[in-house]
């Protein structure tokens, strides 16, 4: 079975719920929903909505919820078809905005497209959360909008990067195509509990690994796991171009961090 394919995410998934966690959106968690054991499934749709589609599908078909984060038409990404579909399977669905590096780092610009941006997808979703979008290529980090505007006065009760508790909350992600891609990450990862993650062994490179991990009882109780669905397929030429361009990408990135 391959890795990033969409059966070794049904395994991961479906082996997360016989390990007894419970598979909830970042919504329900910053309602206060706090079972004794759960996993936050947040998505990233940076690229090929039709992707996330297929991912929330699976997900509704074995009961869980998630967040799928769309980026506004920029991107390329934004698809009010994707959205509907996504939502009617039950999942949430929020912004994922990079406006500062949308406005060049003008935030009064910054402001006035994220509000904007935030009323046209809010057209098809009730948003509630927002989630950074990493930009790894950009001076400008996103999150340094809010050093001037509030987000809550606009209706919106939590962003991961900012409102989550990593001290209780183990963070995973599929930046780099692996588990282990924080080392290759510009701004998808928690500096402060990074080292003590990885010092505590809580560092998995493939999903197999992770699968082990879950079924061997060494994920801690609570987690969010990002990923992003343009990575995740059965079509054997994209999994491969994927493959190729991602390894390209990590190439890149350590050579930008280094500098």
């Amino acid at each position: 079975m391959k890795d990033f394919s969409l059966d070794i995410y049904r395994v991961l998934l479906e082996s997360l719920q016989k390990a007894g966690y419970e598979l909830i959106s970042y919504a329900e968690y910053c309602k206060g929903m706090r079972p004794e054991k759960f996993v936050i499934l947040r998505h990233d749709v940076d690229k090929k909505p039709e992707n996330s589609v297929r991912t929330a599908q699976i997900e509704n078909s074995i009961g869980a919820r998630a967040t799928y984060y769309f980026r506004s038409s920029e991107s390329g990404a934004f698809s009010p078809d994707a959205i509907r579909a996504i939502a009617k399977s039950g999942h949430e669905i929020g912004y994922h905005y990079e406006d500062m590096s949308l406005s060049h780092g003008d935030v009064e610009k910054a402001y006035a497209h994220f509000v904007t941006w935030l009323e046209n997808l809010r057209r098809f979703y009730a948003v509630e959360t927002i989630c950074m979008h990493g930009a790894p290529t950009s001076k400008w980090d996103g999150k340094d909008l809010w050093k001037r505007y509030d987000y809550r006065t606009l209706g919106i009760i939590g962003e991961p990067y900012m409102d989550t508790d990593f001290s209780d909350v183990f963070y995973l992600t599929d930046t780099g195509r692996c588990w282990d891609g924080y080392k290759v990450s510009v701004r998808d990862k928690i500096p402060a509990y990074q080292d003590q993650w990885s010092a505590q062994g809580l560092t998995w490179h493939t999903t197999q690994q992770l699968i082990q991990a879950v079924e061997a009882g060494k994920m801690p109780p609570h987690v969010m796991i990002t990923s992003h669905p343009q990575r995740w397929t059965n079509r054997r030429f994209e999994w491969y171009r994927e493959l190729i361009l991602q390894n390209m990408k990590n190439c890149i990135k350590k050579i930008w961090i280094r500098n």
